[in-house]
């Protein structure tokens, strides 16, 4: 027997398969409720230790930091799971990082709602790189979309004709002030940890925040108090399913 969760406004999810903690003395509590501080907020693992000691919890920011890094990508593909189907429309947008002094460029892919699609850390804004993201997004999704939006960048039209040239594509900075506006909570992380150290490591925390930051995110101006707390629980209601916090009955 599949077990359903029904979530009001969510239609039914398959219940997951939680992580393992095996070897951890710290409980679940503790582990997805750090992993969650630092992904949520712009916050140092220094911090979180702090925030953790207020509440009588005695860990150290290493430890949060390997908690981190071996169960943020899992979470995060978790809820990506939980979503419904990206939207039709795609925008795709760049913008360049600092790394070790060194400007990189990081690739943002949003659908016509906001929701962050994917992101990748690359040297260049060339041809190749625009070709490379394309087909990373169409494995990642497994769709086509009706419509991309981007800036002129002149690579992206390049490699749009490549890839996926059936799909009407709109070149135009006034049509992609949504993959703009998507980079703001990166733009706010990245001042908070003072820049990030190497492409891997900055690869690797956007790919986790961008899929646990969002989920916390709803549209809070579009609604009223109430319905926003309403959102907001049952949106934790998920991030206790999927980091094993709650475990649901199976069946007898």
């Amino acid at each position: 027997m599949i077990l359903k969760l029904i979530v009001p406004g969510r239609g039914s999810f398959v219940s997951p398969v939680s992580p393992s903690y095996k070897g951890h003395r710290y409980p679940v509590e503790i582990i997805s409720h750090c992993v969650w501080l630092y992904f949520r907020f712009p916050l140092s693992f220094r911090e979180v230790e702090e925030l953790m000691l207020e509440r009588g919890v005695i860990v150290s920011h290493e430890t949060i930091r390997r908690w981190c890094l071996k169960f943020g990508q899992a979470y995060a593909n978790a809820l990506r799971r939980r979503r419904a189907r990206p939207g039709d429309k795609w925008h795709l947008d760049e913008v360049f990082l600092t790394i070790n002094g060194e400007q990189k460029y990081l690739w943002r892919a949003v659908d016509q709602d906001g929701n962050v699609l994917d992101v990748l850390v690359q040297n260049r804004r060339d041809k190749a790189a625009a070709r490379r993201f394309f087909r990373r997004l169409l494995k990642g999704i497994g769709a086509v979309p009706r419509v991309v939006v981007t800036d002129k960048l002149r690579s992206y039209g390049a490699a749009h004709r490549e890839v996926m040239p059936s799909v009407e594509h709109r070149s135009h900075k006034g049509l992609n002030n949504r993959a703009e506006n998507s980079h703001q909570p990166t733009r706010q992380r990245e001042r908070a940890m003072k820049g990030f150290r190497s492409v891997g490591g900055a690869q690797r925390f956007l790919a986790a925040f961008s899929g646990i930051s969002p989920h916390f995110r709803p549209h809070r101006h579009l609604m009223t108090a109430p319905d926003h707390r309403a959102e907001m629980t049952v949106r934790f209601a998920i991030w206790e399913q999927i980091t094993g916090v709650t475990v649901l009955p199976t069946a007898a």
